[in-house]
Parts: structure tokens; sequence; C-alpha cells
């Protein structure tokens, strides 16, 4: 299968939610609506062999007007090809649904995802901290913390080129 076959494919079914197509070192990339990303990635498993969840994770881009997001790497074991799939949130209502019924092994890493940037998966079966403690009142991954201390005294900037 080429890439633009499987476009053509997701293209037929899917036009309107399919807001970007193009492709990396060879890895076929889509950013799609939030709302559509369970029903394309079963249809990618059902029609088009991607059968194995390789990944998904959290992108915080918080300069950009697609701030938060989920990442999700699907991967054709029958012909060996990989597609990548982005769809993003907005930061007030990060919800998107759960991919737990396609691919069971997503249960643990939309809790990661949860857990580290506040993304809610609905009808995730158990969605709750897996790796912060429980009562923890923010998301780690989230950039939201400058990267420097603005109140130490004890570093010269002129050592660091400022």
């Amino acid at each position: 299968m080429e890439n633009n076959e499987l476009f053509q494919n997701l293209h037929t079914q899917f036009h309107e939610a399919i807001l970007l197509e193009e492709t990396n070192h060879d890895i076929f990339t889509l950013v799609v609506e939030a709302s559509s990303i369970k029903s394309i990635i079963a249809f990618l498993k059902d029609h088009e062999n991607f059968i194995f969840l390789t990944d998904l994770c959290g992108i915080h881009y918080p300069d950009s007007d697609l701030e938060l997001g989920v990442i999700y790497h699907l991967h054709n074991l029958v012909e060996n090809k990989r597609v990548r799939i982005k769809t993003f949130v907005p930061k007030a209502t990060p919800h998107l649904d759960s991919i737990v019924e396609i691919f069971s092994g997503a249960n643990w890493m939309e809790r990661e995802t949860f857990d580290f940037f506040g993304i809610i998966f609905v009808g995730h079966p158990k969605l709750e901290r897996i790796l912060n403690v429980e009562f923890m009142n923010y998301h780690p991954m989230l950039k939201e913390y400058p990267l420097e201390d603005a109140t130490r005294s004890d570093k010269d900037d002129a050592f660091f080129g400022r």
C-alpha cells in the first residue's frame, strides 16, 4: 500500500475531518479533527490492517493555536507501514474519545497522557493517575513554568552568553 492510496481511502471516508496530510521520513502523517479520532483509528485497524498501536503520547505547544494534543503511532505489520495521527484539543476543555475499545494497550498510555498532560479520555474504563501521586493538582509535562528560577542570585548571566 502506498501513502497516496492510504490517503485516498481515508479522504473518501473522512474528507471533512482531515486537516493536514504529509509524509516525513517515510511515515504518513495526518492531523485530524479531535471529534473524528476514534472513527479514523477504527477504520485504519479494520480496513487498512494497522493492527498495532505502537505509541500514544501527549504534546504541548504553549505558543501555538494548536496548544494541547495527542499523537498516535500505528503500524501495519503485514506491509510494514507506519502512520502517525495527530489531533489537538483546547486546553480549557481537553476531552478526547478513548480508543481502549479498539486497542486494549491504549489503556495505560491514555492514563499516562492524562497523568502528565491532563487530557481527559472520555469513555476510559479507569482514568486516574498512574505515575504521579493522586493528590497532585497539576500536570507536570505542561510547559507552564519558567525554565529558570528568576529569584536565584548566585548565577552570573555573563557566563551563559547573556
